[in-house]
């Protein structure tokens, strides 16, 4: 059963920047676009295993810092290969200034 995790603070994340947030075993990032929405993807990229934590935000995608795959953050969705697989997304939400997530 999913349940709602407290990720970080809203000012932890810069604009249009990607933090790592991990939980149990897994790995997630936590993105911030330019218009100051939070999203939450799986932390690894879906072509080589790659952590998205170093990756560059522009709007509201996300670039995998070693082959350059685009992701857009709101869906998951792959926009630049070479990744084929979409990164799985997570509901966010903010309250008292947190950004959390059901995981």
């Amino acid at each position: 059963m999913a349940e709602w995790v407290n990720a970080c603070a809203i000012n932890d994340v810069d604009e249009e920047d990607v933090i790592r947030f991990d939980h149990g075993e897994r790995t997630f990032v936590i993105i911030r676009d330019h218009e100051d929405n939070y999203y939450c993807t799986d932390g690894m990229c879906t072509h080589e295993d790659v952590h998205l934590e170093d990756g560059l935000v522009v709007e509201a995608t996300i670039e995998c810092p070693k082959h350059s795959s685009i992701f857009d953050a709101t869906t998951g969705e792959v926009e630049t290969p070479p990744a084929c697989e979409n990164l799985c997304t997570y509901p966010t939400k903010i309250e008292d200034g947190r950004v959390y997530v059901e995981i």
